[in-house]
């Protein structure tokens, strides 16, 4: 089976985490330090808090930026389902906006429509690997008082106008899942600027205790004292996936241009298929991480997408879909959100297939994939 995408663990990486587990910290040590600062430098920020997964980091951003009930937080309907969780776990709203059906990334112009006087946060998505609209987002979020937090879950390495992601909005996720650009296992964290957000990030990924003297409420109590402030969560990276996250760091740009190489070539063997719509170029000024090669068949072959999906499946071809509008999961639906909402969202979701990309995947599986998908939309 050629998957969808799929780690590169080196003979380094193997000694980076052998090498902390020889170390007395497994845990809460140096390691952790050592990668977010890698990390900070790399993505163009001041401050790094990691976290046991982008989720997790996600739930402590959208905190740290004053999320709590009542509250709005403008989301892309084209996106994993945790994006919009995270405000749900603070007693907030998830606001789906509609998406470009050229790209899947959140349109800016629905994104306005839908700020109200409750919302507190718009959350772009870098849906792919490709940078959201982020001079819009800033602006947009500047005039209105918002915090704009870029959901960068795809996009660690991608640039825009020179800039890193990470560099472009108050905060900004990524994601180290195995499929991800680069992998801890399990992992997340939060890059920024702004030292007030680093901070309550820090405190929340450790149950809310503070441990600098200078914050606490009571004073004068002994070396022993530590002072829990407000709810916070266990979500603490362990030294042995830092140890991991940093050695793969030095490879993120090895990776990225592997993946811009595997995206170039498939434009190239699906020249001239019409009945496949393919992800644009980047635009000028952006490198995309490409996580993902997003196709979609064109409108008279959209019906028919899970039987070409299931038909690359079959043929040893790991195919997914990303993703179903958040708002069409079952649970969302309960809450009351109807089908409808994000049309060109709805026809994206319908009509994709996640071809597979990964820095390892060789131009022969990959001349395969599109020979395989190009028979099965000739036999259609």
């Amino acid at each position: 089976m050629i998957p969808y995408s799929t780690q590169d663990i080196s003979d380094g990486d193997i000694r980076a985490v052998a090498k902390v587990m020889r170390q007395p910290f497994l845990t809460q040590g140096p390691a952790v330090a050592g990668f977010e600062k890698a990390l900070a430098a790399r993505a163009g920020a001041k401050y790094c808090a990691s976290f046991t997964s982008g989720t997790a980091a996600l739930h402590a951003a959208y905190f740290a930026a004053g999320v709590s009930a009542g509250d709005e937080v403008i989301v892309p309907a084209i996106t994993f389902a945790a994006t919009a969780n995270c405000a749900l776990y603070l007693n907030a709203k998830p606001v789906f906006a509609d998406v470009d059906l050229d790209t899947g990334l959140m349109n800016v112009a629905a994104a306005a429509k839908n700020i109200t006087t409750r919302t507190k946060v718009i959350a772009p998505v870098d849906y792919g690997g490709r940078p959201s609209y982020m001079p819009a987002f800033r602006r947009m979020a500047k005039s209105k008082g918002l915090v704009l937090i870029e959901d960068g879950a795809h996009s660690l390495g991608a640039s825009q106008n020179g800039k890193p992601v990470g560099s472009l909005a108050d905060m900004t996720m990524f994601s180290f899942h195995p499929v991800k650009a680069i992998t801890t296992g399990e992992g997340g964290a939060i890059v920024t600027d702004n030292e007030n957000y680093y901070k309550k990030l820090v405190q929340f990924r450790s149950h809310g205790i503070a441990k600098d003297v200078t914050s606490f409420e009571r004073k004068g109590l002994g070396p022993w004292y530590q002072e829990m402030q407000f709810l916070g969560f266990n979500y603490r990276m362990p030294d042995i996936l830092a140890a991991l996250g940093e050695s793969q760091l030095r490879r993120l740009g090895t990776f990225v241009e592997r993946r811009r190489a595997v995206a170039r070539r498939y434009r190239k063997l699906f020249v001239g298929e019409t009945a496949l719509v393919l992800p644009p170029d980047e635009r000028s000024g952006e490198v995309s991480a490409w996580h993902l090669y997003p196709v979609r068949l064109a409108s008279g072959l959209a019906s028919r997408r899970d039987e070409v999906l299931i038909k690359l499946r079959a043929a040893g071809i790991g195919v997914q879909v990303h993703y179903l509008p958040v708002y069409r999961h079952v649970y969302y639906e309960k809450l009351g959100y109807p089908k409808g909402l994000c049309p060109n969202a709805e026809a994206f979701a319908a009509s994709e297939i996640s071809l597979p990309v990964f820095p390892k995947l060789r131009a022969t599986d990959q001349a395969k994939v599109a020979r395989t998908l190009k028979t099965i939309l000739a036999e259609l």
